[in-house]
Formats: C-alpha cells, structure tokens, sequence
C-alpha cells in the first residue's frame, strides 16, 4: 500500500522550503492520543459509502515528545463509511504528522496547531482534506512557520490518489498547474511579484493539493511564493483548465 501524502515545511529564519513525501508509522515516541468529537466538515456535505452510512469528519489529538520535539496538535480523522477508506484515511493523516515529528533537521522545536484550519472536502467519491501545523524553534526565533500536509483518498478504491494518479502524463499535468498558478497567483497576496521558483514544474511544488467541486485546490507553503508576511497562499486551478490533462474518469471522482 502506498500512502499519498506531503509535508512542505520552512523552518523559522529560512527563506526557502523543502518537501518530503514519506509514508512513516503513526508517532510512538511518549505519545497520548486523545480522541475529539467528530463534526461534519463545513466545506462540503458528508458523502454516503456503500454501506450508506455518511463519513464524517472529526479530530484526533496527539501529545508526546521525542529527542527533538513536543507535539500537541490536533489531526484529521475519519469515522463512518467503508471502513478501509476510514482506515486509510486516518493512517495516511498519523503518517503526515510522523513526518513532521522526524524532520527535525538537528534542530529543537515544538508542534502545534495551526494558526488557521486547512481545506477539506468530502464528496461522493473522494475525501480530500489539507492539515496545517505550527512549527516554531526551541527557544523561539523570529516567528514560527506553518507546514503543511494533504491527504486525498478515492472512496470507490480506499486508495490515496497522487499527482501521477490525476494525470495522465504528470509532466504535462505539472506543466499545466505551473502554467495556471503563473495567471492565477498575481490576483492574489502574492501579487505581480510572486516567487517564480515556487510554481517550476515538479511535483515538490505541487505535491500539496486538495480537490474540490470547482478545482484542484493548490497549497503553497511559507515563503513558498513570496515572503513570509502575505502568509499562506492557496489558489484553485478549474477543471476546466486541467480536463485534457487529467486521466480518465479522474475529474469526476475529484470533482464530486
């Protein structure tokens, strides 16, 4: 099984960002996990599984400390619908934190929760939903920074569906994302300025996304595409801009 997801994080007084797309165990190290009241997301109406029963989605806490780090950070997690989606829904959200917890890159710091809730959709074949942690150094720096992780799963297989899934050429795909972010981002906080390396044509660039009814909602993370002041950036490219380049039947399930 491979689990899709993608942590962007910009560690505080660096001026560039890093990827990492890893599928690591769920936190072990002095963790406590506090289940949440589930609620139905806000962004979307809850999707019925074959089971007919509505998934809904609520929120795990997860406390602990490792050599490097303390964490208190609320996550994502499903309940109803088919229990494989749940399952791996949920295993894909604790493995995004994982990697969080381990890219301490030598350096102290503590992770909390994030200073806004990320997107998330729930339709009728796909669950897609962004999570957005605080990082800040120990002891503080400057300011903290956000990361970021994505999780999107296809309801009819319970698999993650990838960039590479979404495409059917990723190159093309990429190029097309990179082409639509350079029209879209100068209406936004970004402005006419934007950092043009932050939309190149990689899948590191890209790698966080979430989908929705009207597009492929891109994530862009601290200092990403400007400064850190204009904060997080997210855009939405329409289907319509992406239909030649998805593969097929893909826009139905993402659009759902």
């Amino acid at each position: 099984m491979t689990i899709a997801l993608a942590v962007v994080a910009a560690l505080a007084g660096c001026s560039n960002s890093g990827t990492a797309t890893t599928a690591a165990p769920p936190p072990t190290s002095d963790t406590q996990v506090t289940t949440e009241r589930a609620e139905p997301t806000t962004t979307s109406a809850s999707a019925t599984s074959q089971a007919e029963e509505p998934y809904v989605l609520g929120s795990t806490r997860v406390t602990g400390s490792t050599e490097h780090a303390t964490y208190d950070v609320g996550i994502p997690q499903l309940s109803g619908g088919d229990p494989a989606v749940t399952a791996e829904f949920n295993e894909s959200m604790r493995a995004a934190l994982q990697d969080q917890i381990d890219g301490h890159q030598g350096l102290d710091f503590a992770l909390s929760d994030g200073y806004s809730s990320g997107a998330s959709h729930i339709g009728r074949h796909v669950v897609s939903v962004e999570q957005i942690t605080d990082w800040i150094a120990v002891p503080p720096g400057a300011h903290g920074d956000s990361l970021i992780a994505t999780v999107t799963i296809d309801t009819d297989t319970a698999q993650p569906i990838t960039l590479g899934d979404a495409f059917t050429d990723l190159d093309a795909g990429l190029s097309r994302l990179s082409e639509q972010a350079a029209k879209i981002l100068p209406s936004t906080r970004a402005g006419e300025s934007f950092e043009r390396s932050g939309i190149e044509p990689t899948v590191a660039n890209f790698a966080n996304w979430t989908a929705s009814p009207e597009g492929m909602n891109i994530h862009f993370g601290d200092y990403q595409v400007g400064a850190y002041g204009i904060g997080l950036i997210t855009i939405t490219v329409p289907w319509n801009a992406l239909s030649d380049v998805l593969a097929p039947g893909m826009q139905d399930v993402l659009s759902s």
